[in-house]
């Protein structure tokens, strides 16, 4: 019987999620214990290595993991791995920690406890280098590399033990999925082969094609939705999910399409988060990732078809998953329907380029969109969302007009 794609570099998952009674001591045992406060960031990777979405990950990097993993995309272990998982502190907070001992992990925004973590190692990087691994640029607009050179001085290195999935299970409910709990669906389909798609915008026509291709050749699709912290402009992820499931209701076919939710902030690293995208997917189950025009790209930082280049530089065997590369996606007017490059032979007059960035400032300052872009079901859900921001910015402007700013809008 065949079976899915086993988890990255282990046989089998390794959450880090403590429950029941052990939990109940780590708790109890964190109170007295020095605080390290947490980014969103390394927040959202500690809860992926909780869940098991990190696997074979047991902790936060130390240097020489690190520097394999900026320089070579590999850990001392001779495991694959392509963007460092790192944890920050300043250097009073740091100098107060003793290697060996232990600390408790809570959130900057808030102060809740995240887990608990052994210090095992202290140490500093050389962040330009990181970045310039990494991003492929210095560049202090680049949002990935504003991140990193705003890390804290000191590294902190060490296995972890995590208490907390934070607000995620509350606030997103049944999307929001575990690795074990997507293995477990799949399976329960019968699918073996399946395809996930990268996404953080609602789905267009665009990404609709994409999904049909990937259904075509897999048993099932994977709609993954980052559901940790977003740029600015962004579409919300509850309006997200719903503008996704009208459009997969009315133009799927039952049953060959599942939504998901992961707790990552974007790193926008392009081809190399391409690669991890790829990485923890195969933890979720997924034989494939989607790979598409500027996968995880900002900018003009990187190529349009770099992110699908990367799979095949890198060491056979490095990766389970597989990149299902698709070219340039659009609407033709002589094919009359979705095309792509490699489909379509007429030339740019005729075609219809979709994109995000549009629908967003279209629909953001009240224009109608061409149903070309995307359908009309998931425009009407997009349109309301935006009318509502609308109304919610002139209840304000009205209220600060008039004085009455302490009323509750």
């Amino acid at each position: 019987m065949a079976k899915l794609v086993p988890p990255h570099g282990s046989p089998e998952l390794k959450p880090l999620l403590l429950e029941g009674a052990a939990k109940e001591a780590e708790l109890k045992k964190a109170q007295s214990l020095p605080k390290v406060t947490l980014t969103s960031r390394e927040t959202g990777d500690l809860i992926m290595m909780g869940i098991g979405g990190f696997t074979p990950l047991d902790g936060f990097m130390g240097k020489a993991d690190w520097k394999g993993v900026c320089d070579q995309m590999k850990m001392t272990s001779g495991v694959f791995w392509p963007i460092p998982v790192t944890l920050s502190a300043d250097k009073a907070t740091a100098d107060a920690i003793k290697e060996g001992s232990e600390v408790a992990l809570v959130t900057e925004d808030d102060g809740e406890l995240m887990g608990t973590m052994k210090v095992t190692e202290k140490y500093t990087i050389d962040k330009a280098h990181e970045c310039k691994q990494v991003f492929t640029t210095t560049d202090p607009e680049h949002p990935g590399v504003k991140m990193v050179m705003a890390q804290k001085d000191v590294n902190l290195a060490g296995p972890v033990k995590v208490l907390s999935e934070s607000f995620f299970p509350k606030e997103f409910g049944e999307l929001y999925q575990r690795p074990a709990e997507s293995r477990k669906m799949f399976e329960e389909k019968g699918w073996t082969k399946v395809a996930a798609l990268q996404l953080r915008n609602p789905m267009h026509r665009s990404h609709e094609y994409l999904a049909k291709i990937a259904i075509e050749v897999c048993d099932g699709l994977y709609i993954h939705q980052l559901i940790g912290k977003l740029k600015p402009g962004d579409i919300p992820a509850d309006v997200r999910v719903k503008a996704i499931q009208v459009l997969v209701d009315k133009y799927f076919v039952p049953n060959t399409v599942i939504q998901g939710g992961y707790p990552l902030d974007m790193r926008y690293a392009g081809p190399r988060e391409a690669l991890l995208h790829a990485l923890f997917r195969q933890n979720y189950g997924c034989s494939h990732l989607i790979v598409g025009r500027d996968h995880a790209g900002v900018g003009d930082y990187y190529g349009p078809f770099d992110a699908q280049k990367i799979f095949f530089e890198i060491p056979e065997g490095s990766l389970v998953t597989q990149p299902l590369p698709i070219d340039w996606t659009f609407y033709c007017n002589k094919c009359d329907g979705m095309a792509s490059m490699k489909t379509c032979p007429h030339g740019k007059e005729d075609r219809v380029l979709l994109s995000g960035t549009i629908v967003r400032k279209t629909l953001g300052e009240g224009g109608d969109l061409d149903p070309r872009f995307s359908r009309p079901e998931v425009l009407d859900i997009l349109k309301k969302y935006y009318q509502a921001l609308d109304e919610k910015v002139e209840v304000k402007l009205h209220g600060a007009a008039t004085g009455d700013v302490k009323k509750k809008q």
